[in-house]
């Protein structure tokens, strides 16, 4: 996604088991690969961790 991702949208990058399909390659972008699972974001399910990204995007989206 070159533009960036809006906040929402299901990365392109991401597989059919939820996975990132460039991790490892150096055209990730910088911000996924700053992402460090903590409890606070990960929480004990997918759902809580869906919710904190969401609060995440929206909180740093640009005006």
């Amino acid at each position: 996604m070159p533009s960036g991702k809006p906040a929402g949208v299901r990365c392109a990058q991401l597989d059919e088991h939820e996975r990132c399909r460039i991790f490892g390659d150096p055209a990730r972008p910088a911000v996924c690969g700053s992402l460090a699972p903590s409890m606070d974001m990960c929480g004990d399910s997918r759902e809580h961790a869906m919710r904190w990204l969401t609060h995440l995007e929206r909180a740093t989206r640009p005006e």
